[in-house]
C-alpha cells in the first residue's frame, strides 16, 4: 500500500507510516479537517470516518473552536487559537480558503504531499506540506504562504499591497477524544535544564514558549500528550517537536467538550512578517509522532528518526574528549594546555578541546569577544604549536568559539558598534558583559563565516565547541527596514547558513552546540551539530535528572556529559569518582578538571573507566534506550539500559545515591532482550537466561554505602 493514498470522492487523504496512520479530509467548505492520528488504518477505513462535530451553542451563537482543522485560520465563527493570522493591505484579517489542487511526490524512502489553497478574494496561496518516511513513524509538516500578486498590479494597494503575517504556525495537530489528557514537557533554567514535568492538561489554552531569540533553557519546543494512563512500556502517546532554533510557541487547546488540539511554530507573540508581492514565507518543520509503546517507545522512535534523518554523521561514534575550562578558566597558556593534553592522552582521551581564554584580550569575561586571533602573550607563535602537540599525542584538536557575541571592550565593537542588536534611543543591555551580534545582517554573517573557515582551515582544527551565552535584547536593526521583525527569522537562518557553509568547506570538521549549557537544543540544531553540551551543571546527581529529560526526545548519541572535579562548581557536592564516571558514561563521555592535581589512584581508576567506556559506547551511543527506573529520589535506584538492535548485547547502568536501612534493592527487570537467549556478564562471567532477566531481573551487586553505582555489560552467548 502506498505511503500516501487518496479517495477522490470524499477528498480524504491517508498517510501511512510503519506503525501509524494519519488521515484528513477537505470538507465541503474547502476546509482541511483532521480525521485520525494513531493506529494503522486502510484507506477504506479512513474514508468511512465521519468528520468530528463542532461544539456550538444555541443556534450556533457560541461559534466553534477550530480544534480539528489542519491549520485553523482567523475568520468566520472560529473563536479558538488560530494557527494562521494575516492582515491584508486594506485591513481585512479574515481568511476564506478555497481548495486549489495538490501534488504528490513518491520518493524511494517515503512520500511528500502538498495541499494547495488560495484565498477567495485576496492574492494569497497557502500550501500545507506533509512528508512521511518508510522507516519512521514521524510525520513532518510545514506551511508556505505566497503573495501571488505583483507590484505592477498594486493599483491603490488595497488588494495587491503587502500582506502582514501576524502568526504562521507550521501545523496544527488534533488528538482523538479521551476522558482525560496529560501533558509531558520540560522546564528548567541555566544549570537545571530539561526537568521533566507530567501533569493533567487544563481546559482552555496552555502555552509553552521562548521569547529569547534562542530555543531557551526554560522550555523545549516539544510536547507529549497521553490520556493519563501511559507509562514507560505501555500506552498511547502523541508528540510533536519543532525544528527551529529561535523563539517559538506551542499552544495546546482543550475544549469544553474534551477535544484537544496542538499548534506550534516559530516566533512569539507580537512578531510579524511582511509578505511582499511575489514573496513566499516558509515555516520550519514541525514533526509529529504517534506511538503505542508508551513513553519509552516514543523516545526510541524519536531517537531512531533523528539518527536516520537529521544528524550529520549518525553512524559515527563520538570520541572521549577533555575540555580545559574547569582546569584553567581564562588563565590559558601554551605550556599549561600542553601539560593537560599529555595527562588527557595518558588516560585514553581522543579529543582535546581548549576552551575560552585563548584569543584577543580575553583574560576575563569583560573583554576580547569578537577579536578571534590568538593571544600573543600565551601563544607567541600562534595556535599551531599546540595543535601539533595535540595531534602528536594521537588526539584530535578542538577549540571553543562564541561567534555570535562581542564584548564592548573589543576591537570589533570599536570598529563596528552598529553590528550588534540595538534600537535607537534605547540603552544597550549587557548580559555577561557582552552584546549579541546582529547575525540577521548579511555583512555580519559573511564576516563570521570568513574568520571561522580560515581559523579551521589554517590550523587543521578538527572540532569546534560553538557557544552562545545570552538571549536577545533590543532586537532591532533588521536588514529590511520595512520588515523589522524579520530579524528574528533571518538571524536563525543565517546561523544555519554559516554552519552549513563551514561544514561544506571542512567535511572532517565536527561541531558541538552549546548555549550556556543546553540553551539551544532542538531538531534544527541537531541537523547541523554532532553533539550538544547538555548543561553547565556537571554534578553527577543533577545530571541524571537533566539527562533523563534530554533523552525523552533527543538521542543519547548527542548528549555530552563530563566528569569534573569535586566539590562540584555548581552544587558544592562531593561525589565519588566512580559514580561521576558512571553518570557521564551513560552519555557521550568527556572530562574536565585539573588533571595535574588528580592522585595516582584517581588517574588509574579514570583510565580503567575510560577503557571500559570504549568497550560499551557503541551501545550507549547507538543502542535503544530503556529507562528501567527513571530518577525519582535520592534513596531510590535509578537505572537505564542500552540494547543493540539485534539484542545481542546490552549495557545496564544503575545508581543509588543514598541507602535506607531495611530497604534492600530488588533485582532489576531488564527490557528489550531475546527471551530465548542466554547472556554472559562480561565482568563476572555469570550467565543469565534472557527470560529470567526480563521477568525476574538482574542483581546489580551494588557496592555498599552511599553513592553506589554499577555498570553491567551483557553479551549473548
Amino acid at each position: 500500500m502506498p505511503a500516501i493514498s487518496f479517495a477522490p470522492a470524499s477528498r480524504t487523504w491517508l498517510l501511512r507510516t510503519p506503525g501509524s496512520a494519519y488521515a484528513l479530509r477537505v470538507d465541503g467548505d474547502d476546509v482541511p479537517r483532521h480525521l485520525h492520528w494513531g493506529e494503522p488504518l486502510t484507506l477504506d477505513q479512513a474514508d468511512s470516518l465521519p468528520l468530528p462535530a463542532d461544539l456550538s451553542g444555541f443556534n450556533g451563537f457560541e461559534g466553534h473552536t477550530p480544534v480539528g482543522e489542519e491549520l485553523p485560520v482567523d475568520g468566520g465563527s472560529r473563536f479558538g487559537a488560530p494557527s494562521l493570522q494575516l492582515r491584508f493591505a486594506d485591513g481585512v484579517r479574515a481568511l476564506e480558503p478555497v481548495a486549489d489542487g495538490h501534488s504528490l511526490t513518491e520518493q524511494p524512502t517515503g512520500a511528500t504531499l502538498l495541499l494547495h489553497f488560495r484565498d477567495r478574494h485576496y492574492p494569497l496561496r497557502i500550501t500545507l506540506g506533509y512528508q512521511v518516511h518508510d522507516d519512521s513513524d514521524v510525520i513532518e509538516r510545514w506551511t508556505e504562504l505566497t503573495h501571488t500578486g505583483t507590484d505592477s498590479e498594486a493599483g491603490d494597494g488595497t488588494e495587491q499591497g503587502p500582506i502582514t503575517v501576524l502568526r504562521a504556525d507550521s501545523a496544527a495537530w488534533s488528538l482523538p477524544p479521551r476522558d482525560d489528557y496529560r501533558l509531558s514537557h520540560t522546564t528548567g533554567a541555566w544549570a537545571a535544564e530539561t526537568q521533566l514535568r507530567r501533569s493533567q492538561l487544563s481546559y482552555g489554552e496552555t502555552v509553552l514558549t521562548s521569547r529569547r531569540g534562542v530555543t531557551g533553557h526554560h522550555a523545549q519546543p516539544w510536547a507529549m500528550v497521553d490520556a493519563g494512563d501511559a507509562d514507560e512500556q505501555h500506552g498511547q502517546v502523541w508528540s510533536t517537536a519543532l525544528a527551529w532554533s529561535g523563539s517559538w510557541r506551542i499552544t495546546l487547546q482543550r475544549t469544553a467538550d474534551n477535544a484537544l488540539g496542538l499548534s506550534a511554530g516559530a516566533g512569539h507573540e507580537g512578531l510579524t512578517v511582511r509578505l511582499a508581492p511575489g514573496a513566499t514565507h516558509s515555516t520550519p518543520r514541525l514533526a509529529g509522532l504517534y506511538s503505542g509503546g508508551g513513553f519509552g517507545g516514543t523516545s526510541r522512535s524519536w531517537h531512531a528518526h533523528i539518527r536516520a534523518h537529521l544528524l550529520p554523521h549518525p553512524d559515527e561514534t563520538r570520541p572521549v574528549l577533555y575540555n580545559s575550562w574547569e582546569a584553567t578558566a581564562f588563565a590559558v597558556t601554551l605550556e599549561g594546555q600542553q601539560q593537560l593534553a599529555a595527562h588527557a592522552a595518558a588516560l585514553g582521551v581522543e579529543l582535546f578541546v581548549m576552551d575560552d581564554g585563548w584569543f584577543g584580550a580575553r583574560r576575563n569575561d569583560r573583554a576580547g569577544l569578537g577579536d578571534w586571533t590568538p593571544y600573543a602573550g600565551a601563544f607567541p607563535d600562534g595556535l599551531q604549536p599546540l595543535v601539533d602537540s595535540v595531534h602528536g599525542l594521537g588526539m584530535r584538536f578542538g577549540l571553543w568559539v562564541e561567534p555570535e557575541m562581542v564584548n564592548p571592550d573589543s576591537d570589533l565593537y570599536r570598529a563596528h558598534p552598529d553590528w550588534v542588536l540595538h534600537q535607537p534611543n534605547r540603552r544597550r543591555t549587557e548580559l555577561r558583559h557582552q552584546l549579541v551580534l546582529n547575525l540577521a545582517r548579511p555583512e555580519v554573517a559573511e564576516w563570521m563565516y570568513d574568520w571561522l573557515t580560515r581559523l579551521v582551515g589554517d590550523h587543521g582544527i578538527d572540532y569546534l565547541k560553538w557557544d552562545m551565552n545570552r538571549p536577545f535584547t533590543e532586537a532591532g536593526g533588521s536588514a529590511d527596514p520595512d520588515d523589522p521583525d524579520l530579524l528574528w527569522t533571518d538571524y536563525v537562518r543565517h546561523y544555519y547558513q554559516v554552519v552549513d557553509r563551514l561544514r561544506a568547506d571542512h567535511p572532517a570538521l565536527r561541531i558541538e552546540a552549546c548555549s550556556s549549557g543546553g540553551g539551544r537544543v532542538d531538531l534544527g540544531v541537531l541537523a547541523r551539530h554532532d553533539q550538544v553540551w547538555t548543561s553547565d551543571n556537571t554534578d553527577a546527581s543533577d545530571r541524571l535528572v537533566i539527562q533523563d529529560g534530554y533523552a525523552q526526545v533527543y538521542p543519547v548519541r548527542t548528549m555530552a556529559a563530563w566528569v569534573t572535579d569535586v566539590p562540584n562548581q555548581q552544587t558544592g557536592r562531593s561525589i565519588p569518582l566512580r559514580f561521576r564516571f558512571h553518570s557521564a558514561m551513560s552519555g557521550v563521555l568527556g572530562l574536565g578538571g585539573e588533571l595535574d592535581r588528580w592522585t595516582g589512584a584517581e588517574l588509574k581508576e579514570a583510565a580503567e573507566l575510560i577503557a571500559e567506556y570504549r568497550t560499551i559506547r557503541h551501545l550507549v551511543q547507538h543502542g535503544a534506550l530503556y529507562r528501567l527506573r527513571p530518577p525519582r529520589s535520592q534513596n531510590e535506584l535509578t537505572a537505564v539500559q542500552y540494547t543493540a538492535a539485534d539484542a545481542a548485547e546490552a549495557v545496564v547502568f544503575g545508581w543509588l545515591e543514598q541507602r535506607r536501612f531495611g530497604r534492600p534493592q530488588p533485582p532489576l527487570r531488564l527490557a528489550g532482550l531475546d527471551r530465548d537467549a542466554r547472556y554472559r556478564d562480561r565482568r563476572s562471567g555469570a550467565v543469565h537466561h534472557g527470560a529470567v532477566l526480563l521477568e525476574h531481573g538482574l542483581d546489580l551487586e551494588l557496592p555498599p554505602g552511599d553513592w553506589a553505582s554499577a555498570v553491567v555489560h551483557l553479551v549473548r552467548v
